[in-house]
C-alpha cells in the first residue's frame, strides 16, 4: 500500500506539471519507476498505459477550459501515434543513451530560447496565425518515436518547438499537446504489449499512476487557463533547460554539478520574477485606459 501511494503521488505530481506546462509526465513518472527497480522497457510500458487514462482526463479538462486547438491535435497526434508505435515495437529493447546528450543539447538551446522569448518580449495577438502542417506532421512523428523509446519526450520535444514559433497561444500549445498525447499513449502501449508479451507488467503500478494523474488533470487544466501566457512560456523554458542540463551533466560528468544547478535555478527564478513584474506593470497601464473608455457616471 505504501508503494502504491508513493506511485499515486508521483502520478499526481507528474500530471500537475505536464498538464500545466505541456511536458514532463513521462520523464517524471519513468524516473520514479526506474528508481523503484523496474526495467526501462517495463517502466516505459507502465507509464504509457497509465497515460491512456491521464491524457484522456487531461484532454477533456483542457477542452472544457478552451485550451485545445483540434487542428493541432490531429495533424500532430496522428503522425505521433505512428512514431510511438514504431518506437515501442522496434526499439523497446534498444538503448538510446548515446543519442540523449545530443538531443538534450538541442532541447536545452530551444528551452533557453523559449524562456528568453517570453521573458523579454510579450506574445502579440497578431502573431497567432497557426502552425503549418509541414512542421506539425514531422514534429509529431519524431516526438512520438522519442517518447516511446525514452519513456517520455512527447512534451519536451513538441511543446518547446510549438512555443518557439509564437504562432499558437501557450495555453493552447499545452492543451493541444496534452490532448494529442492520448493517441501517442494508445499507440505506444499497443506496441509495448506486443513486444513485451513474455514480460509481466505491474497493473497495480499502472493503476497508481493513473489515479494520481486523473486527480491532478482538472487542476492542471485550470491553472494553465488562468496563468498568463508569458509566465507559462518562461516556466516551460526553465523546466526544459533544467531537465536537459541534468542529462548533460551526467553524460559528460561535468564538475561541480551543484553549482551549475544553482546558477540555472537562480537565473530561472530571476526570469520568472522579471516576467511577473512586467505583467503587473502592463496590467496597471491597461487600467487607466479601461477607466477612460467607460462612460461618465457608469
Amino acid at each position: 500500500m505504501q508503494t502504491f501511494l508513493i506511485f499515486a503521488l508521483g502520478g499526481f505530481i507528474a500530471q500537475l506539471v505536464d498538464g500545466s506546462l505541456g511536458m514532463a509526465y513521462g520523464v517524471t513518472s519513468t524516473t520514479i519507476l526506474l528508481t523503484a527497480g523496474l526495467t526501462p522497457a517495463v517502466a516505459s510500458a507502465s507509464v504509457h498505459l497509465a497515460e491512456i487514462g491521464t491524457s484522456a482526463a487531461s484532454g477533456l479538462s483542457h477542452w472544457k477550459f478552451g485550451n485545445v486547438d483540434w487542428r493541432v491535435v490531429l495533424i500532430l497526434g496522428v503522425p505521433g501515434a505512428v512514431g510511438a508505435f514504431l518506437g515501442a515495437t522496434a526499439l523497446s529493447n534498444l538503448s538510446t543513451e548515446a543519442a540523449e546528450p545530443w538531443m538534450s543539447t538541442i532541447l536545452l538551446v530551444l528551452g533557453l530560447y523559449v524562456l528568453l522569448r517570453f521573458a523579454l518580449r510579450p506574445l502579440r495577438r497578431k502573431q497567432l496565425t497557426g502552425v503549418s502542417s509541414k512542421l506539425l506532421a514531422p514534429l509529431g512523428l519524431v516526438a512520438g518515436f522519442v517518447d516511446a523509446t525514452g519513456g517520455g519526450g512527447w512534451g519536451p520535444v513538441a511543446t518547446p518547438t510549438l512555443l518557439s514559433t509564437g504562432k499558437v497561444e501557450p495555453r493552447k500549445v499545452v492543451g493541444s499537446v496534452d490532448t494529442s498525447e492520448f493517441l501517442i499513449a494508445v499507440a505506444a502501449s499497443l506496441g509495448f504489449i506486443l513486444s513485451l508479451a513474455d514480460e509481466p507488467l505491474s497493473w497495480a503500478t499502472v493503476g497508481a499512476l493513473l489515479i494520481g494523474g486523473v486527480i491532478a488533470a482538472p487542476l492542471a487544466a485550470y491553472l494553465v487557463r488562468i496563468v498568463p501566457m508569458r509566465l507559462i512560456g518562461v516556466g516551460a523554458g526553465g523546466l526544459i533547460v533544467l531537465t536537459n542540463a541534468r542529462t548533460l551533466i551526467k553524460a559528460f560528468e561535468l564538475p561541480a554539478p551543484a553549482v551549475i544547478y544553482a546558477v540555472i535555478v537562480v537565473a530561472w527564478v530571476a526570469a520568472l520574477a522579471f516576467t511577473v513584474a512586467q505583467i503587473v506593470r502592463d496590467r496597471r497601464e491597461e487600467l487607466p485606459e479601461e477607466e477612460a473608455s467607460e462612460p461618465v457616471g457608469s
